[in-house]
């Protein structure tokens, strides 16, 4: 297996995809919504910590979400299921449509 040699961080992730930062950190707050080691926790000795993703684990953030948007109901199911914030859910709807 091949090492992790470069992280993205989730701000830069929201950047890249053109989505919402927190609709993503909610997604990847779980860890078991990406492949185990895609997921890199940051700690900088200060109470924040922040959250990167390798390659991989971009592209698969990516393809999930192309997935989710595959219909109406998919879309649906997948804020219900992975968001559960209805402010959250709003911004995000109320975006236009990619």
């Amino acid at each position: 297996m091949a090492r992790t040699t470069f992280v993205v961080t989730m701000k830069r992730v929201a950047e890249i995809l053109e989505e919402d930062l927190e609709f993503l950190l909610k997604i990847v707050a779980n860890d078991d919504n990406l492949s185990y080691g895609n997921i890199i926790d940051i700690e900088d000795g200060s109470d924040n910590s922040n959250i990167a993703l390798t390659n991989d684990g971009l592209e698969e953030l990516r393809q999930m979400l192309i997935d989710a948007r595959s219909s109406e109901e998919e879309w649906g199911i997948f804020l219900r299921d992975f968001i559960a914030d209805p402010e959250i859910i709003a911004r995000v709807k109320a975006k236009k449509p990619r």
